[in-house]
């Protein structure tokens, strides 16, 4: 078994979901995004799971909205430090 091809943090799916929402990666260069997904990650506790389709049935809905949300705040955060600092 290899962990990181077998386990991966759901959230990670969800930052990605995120960034091509806010379509940052036509109008940000890859180290900045690079950078926001490390930050915006860092700020929330992971989830890990070995098959997306685990969180499709078995998350309930309210659960998924927060995480969702959590996703929102931490992108906006680290948008945010980013720009200050460059």
């Amino acid at each position: 078994m290899k962990l990181d091809d077998d386990i991966h943090n759901y959230y990670e799916h969800l930052v990605l979901e995120r960034i091509d929402t806010l379509a940052l990666t036509q109008s940000k260069e890859e180290d900045y995004l690079a950078d926001l997904c490390c930050l915006a990650l860092n700020q929330l506790q992971p989830k890990y799971i070995r098959f997306e389709v685990d969180m499709s049935f078995y998350l309930p809905q309210n659960e998924r909205q927060q995480m969702e949300m959590n996703v929102v705040n931490a992108v906006n955060q680290a948008i945010k430090f980013l720009d200050q600092n460059n």
